[in-house]
């Protein structure tokens, strides 16, 4: 069903990241919550460590391209990561 393969692995001491590009054959397009879990099994990290930047796929095909960033901790992710606007907390108006 599902097949897993890392085309780049990239340590980033900078960022205490790791930096990867993985491939997966599946026939329906991996939600980023799926490739989380998916790629917390393979590399053994918690999902809260991990970052998905793109899921990309090719018309016709059943292959799918997941870039990613595997952080050293839940703290490190937090900092570097740019917060999405329905995270980002308003301050209280009086």
């Amino acid at each position: 069903m599902r097949e897993l393969k890392i085309i780049q692995e990239r340590e980033n001491p900078l960022f205490n990241r790791k930096e990867v590009v993985i491939e997966i054959e599946t026939n329906i397009t991996p939600s980023k919550e799926e490739a989380e879990k998916l790629i917390s099994e393979k590399f053994s990290v918690p999902v809260e460590n991990i970052k998905i930047k793109k899921v990309l796929g090719k018309f016709g095909l059943s292959l799918f391209t997941i870039e990613a960033f595997i952080y050293s901790s839940k703290e490190n992710k937090e900092k570097m990561e740019p917060k999405e606007k329905k995270e980002v907390k308003k301050p209280d108006e009086s």
